[in-house]
Parts: C-alpha cells; sequence; structure tokens
C-alpha cells in the first residue's frame, strides 16, 4: 500500500485529495494538513512513500516543507502540485529537493500516474515544465557546456530522465533494456556526485549537460 501525504490549504482541494486517494486500491491518505507548520511531528510516526506539496501556503510553505521533508524523511518522494507555472517557484522547489513538479489543472488520471511514475524512478512534469527551468537557468547562469565525462549513451539517458521519464519509458525509447539504463544512471550519479534522479536532473540543468 502506498502512502501519501497532503500538505494543501485550500480546504476543498485537499478534501477532493483525500477522497481520489482513498479509491485506489493501492492507496492510502495518512494524513491531510492545511500547511507545513508541524509537518515532522505530523509525520514521525508514519512517514509517507509519497507527499503531494502545495507551494503557496500560510505559515510554513512548501518550498521549506520540502527542505523539511529531505531533511528528517529522506526516503519520501515529494511531488509539488500549483496553480503557477511559474519559473522561479519550479527551479526552487527543484533544487529543495522535490521529485516532480505536477500543475493543479492537470487530470486525476494525471496525478495517479505522476505517484507511480516517482515511485518507479520517474521525475513526473507537467508538460515542458523541465524544460522551462532549462531555458530559465540558463539564462540566469551563463558557462560553458560540461559534459563531466560522460559517453554520449549517459548523455541520452540523462537527458530523458530531465524530460521526466523513468527507467523503463528510457529503455523502451532507447531500445536497450532497464537492466542496462540502471546500470548508465549509476554511473552518471558517480560522474555527477549526485544519489537521486532529481539530484541528477538539478546538476544538468545547472552545468548546461543537456
Amino acid at each position: 500500500m502506498i502512502k501519501i501525504a497532503v500538505f494543501e490549504d485550500h480546504k476543498g482541494r485537499r478534501q477532493a485529495l483525500e477522497l481520489l486517494i482513498s479509491i485506489q486500491t493501492d492507496m492510502q491518505c495518512i494524513g491531510s494538513f492545511g500547511d507545513c507548520r508541524n509537518l515532522v511531528e505530523n509525520l514521525k510516526e508514519n512517514p509517507p512513500n509519497v507527499t503531494l506539496m502545495d507551494v503557496h501556503m500560510p505559515n510554513v510553505d512548501g518550498i521549506e516543507g520540502v527542505k523539511l521533508l529531505q531533511h528528517y524523511f529522506p526516503d519520501t518522494y515529494i511531488i509539488i502540485q500549483t496553480v503557477f507555472e511559474d519559473d522561479e517557484n519550479i527551479f526552487n522547489c527543484l533544487t529543495a529537493g522535490a521529485h516532480g513538479y505536477i500543475l493543479k489543472s492537470a487530470s486525476n488520471e494525471i496525478l495517479i500516474e505522476a505517484i507511480h511514475d516517482v515511485l518507479n524512478g520517474g521525475v513526473p512534469m507537467t508538460g515542458t515544465v523541465a524544460r522551462r527551468v532549462l531555458n530559465y537557468f540558463s539564462k540566469r547562469v551563463k558557462q560553458n557546456t560540461e559534459t563531466h565525462d560522460l559517453s554520449k549513451r549517459e548523455i541520452e539517458v540523462l537527458t530523458e530522465l530531465v524530460n521526466g521519464l523513468s527507467q523503463k519509458m528510457i529503455a523502451a525509447k532507447l531500445f536497450i533494456s532497464v537492466h542496462t539504463v540502471n546500470n548508465h544512471i549509476s554511473r552518471i550519479y558517480d560522474k555527477l556526485h549526485v544519489h537521486s534522479v532529481s539530484e541528477a536532473v538539478v546538476r544538468a540543468i545547472q552545468k548546461n549537460i543537456v
């Protein structure tokens, strides 16, 4: 059973998310909250597998919530949900440690798919969010393209990670096995000095690798 926590200040949407999760046969909502003030206390007895996190909340917002989750619950996957496709917010959330970014306008089907995707190693993002982050950051930091000794195939795999594809999807697109994809990802981690897909995506964006 996938344990999910919801952080959303709008009561109606919070209840709708609880209902959506409750009707899934493989999911359970273990808690829903209007902000992140008591995040650690609320989750410490039963940490979630996935957290759906709003950005704009009173008191303690979603970006601070992501940082708290990364520090106290590093095994929890974090999907940001917001009505704003704002470049700076997107980048701040990802660099804080979020694993995906879904607009609230996305359908219920896309949200449920995103939950499964993030658990399978993907980086779910609505539409062109990843490319918007890349374009946004390239405007702020101009530097020469670096490869960090990544092979052509490793750059191809990393590019698809930035595009939000899971290991299985990358394997199908590049006509290689999932095992081979995972081997490439392990080498990417070593060469970029990172430990997760989200870190690799951010590093790729920061260094203009893809």
